[in-house]
């Protein structure tokens, strides 16, 4: 059986990796076009700031390990720029000398993950402007950034928030220009306000409601032109989003969503047979909204790939779903949050209710204790979890973990009080500030 794999990072080799465990003889062919295989994305921003010594850090396994101890055919620098599902051939050319290159398979995974959107709009060819989606990416900020003052990153969110702190940290002048009035959109409005709070307090400035006209410079950029205002200059970071990684699908009979990413079943297939897709270029289901969603995440995509994996195999597994979760560091808060948040819940028709609480994450009279905000929402009618909110300092990832788990569950308020969940003065309360909030309601 022939396998073959378009992308080599998350998604990709962790449906390779299925496919080397479970059948013996297969032949694994694995086409990345950049130069990296399997590599931690979400590492880059501190490798800027030296948090994470060097891009080679992140790195998991080489091509070279993947050829030589799992005898995956990893090939670096092949571009897909066609998919012939009737013939089974997935054609393209080599990234740097563009010589063609045709490979015939049995059986495909797409796993292509997403690119990062560029602005279309004046100036955009001026140097001293980038995105952050990869290794050279990163090399590329960290070789310019280091003789600047000023950057402007364009978008408030996960990126746009880390590198808000990381350029902050080496010294720069950090101003976020976004075109609605918050940052982290998916967070609550008044949430997102605690995020505003730690931005200023770190010296970012943050600039709403302003549209984007043009880049100003000649050769280099030196300013943003807004709706509102001339913004001076020495960097452009755009972090506005990413775009399934899936232009090169047109006319294959593979379904896609609006925003292109691929339309798959609970086994991870497409609608084309024998064709399978993951990561970042695929639709996640969401068991909060109980249809297909997208929700990029490095956790989503590598837990994709094994399925596919397994089911390109013949071994039937299905993906059980997304709630949502996710977190970040930013200055001294975490930022969390899982399930559903109120501009969600309200598209669905649902009606819910809303508790917001300041609480400490351990034992009041214990030494170093910190507060936390924490904002959780439940059925109005049912009293089912959700969606959960936190802003604080420690301890915000176990609970945002126990919410998670609580709403992969179904959870009701009322069963959130016979979780037995771990007690110590230097880790909690005897109630855990969930279960607090949750016993306030009943």
């Amino acid at each position: 059986m022939k396998y073959v794999i378009i992308g080599g990072d998350a998604a990709g080799m962790s449906a390779a990796m299925e496919i080397y465990r479970h059948d013996s003889e297969a032949s694994i062919i694995s086409l990345e076009k950049g130069h990296h295989f399997s590599y931690g994305q979400c590492g880059l921003p501190y490798v800027i700031d030296g948090r994470v010594e060097s891009t080679e850090d992140v790195i998991s396994r080489t091509p070279e390990i993947f050829r030589e101890k799992y005898k995956i055919d990893a090939r670096s620098l092949h571009t897909v720029t066609d998919v012939d599902p009737k013939r089974q051939i997935v054609s393209g050319v080599t990234t740097d000398t563009r010589e063609p290159f045709s490979v015939q398979y049995d059986r495909l995974l797409i796993a292509t993950g997403a690119d990062s959107l560029k602005l279309k709009m004046p100036g955009r060819d001026l140097k001293g402007i980038r995105s952050l989606k990869n290794i050279p990416d990163t090399e590329d900020i960290i070789g310019e950034v280091k003789n600047v003052e000023q950057v402007t990153i364009i978008g408030g969110g996960y990126i746009g928030l880390e590198l808000a702190e990381v350029l902050t940290s080496i010294g720069k002048k950090v101003r976020i220009i976004i075109r609605s009035g918050q940052v982290a959109g998916f967070l609550d409005l008044e949430m997102a306000k605690l995020v505003h709070e730690e931005a200023y307090k770190n010296g970012v400035e943050i600039v709403f409601h302003e549209e984007l006209i043009r880049y100003e410079g000649d050769d280099w950029v030196t300013g943003v032109r807004t709706s509102k205002d001339l913004y001076p200059t020495d960097f452009v970071i755009e972090a506005i989003g990413i775009r399934p990684n899936t232009a090169f699908l047109k006319d294959t009979g593979i379904q896609l969503a609006k925003n292109g990413a691929i339309r798959v079943d609970p086994h991870l297939q497409t609608t084309v047979k024998d064709v399978y897709a993951a990561g970042d270029c695929a639709m996640h289901f969401n068991r909060m909204k109980q249809q297909a969603d997208y929700i990029p995440l490095g956790t989503t995509a590598n837990k994709q790939g094994r399925i596919a994996g397994l089911n390109m195999v013949g071994i039937p597994e299905t993906f059980a779903g997304v709630v949502g979760t996710s977190i970040l560091k930013f200055f001294t808060r975490t930022i969390g949050k899982t399930g559903l948040n109120e501009k969600e819940i309200e598209k669905l028709r649902f009606e819910y209710e809303v508790a917001i609480q300041e609480v400490g994450n351990i034992a009041s009279y214990y030494p170093n204790l910190e507060t936390m905000t924490v904002k959780l929402i439940w059925k109005k009618d049912s009293k089912r979890l959700l969606g959960l909110q936190i802003v604080g300092g420690e301890g915000v990832d176990k609970r945002i973990d126990v919410g998670a788990v609580a709403l992969f569950n179904q959870m009701r308020l009322r069963e959130l009080l016979d979780l037995d969940l771990s007690y110590s003065p230097p880790y909690n309360s005897v109630w855990d500030p969930l279960q607090k909030i949750a016993k306030r309601q009943l």
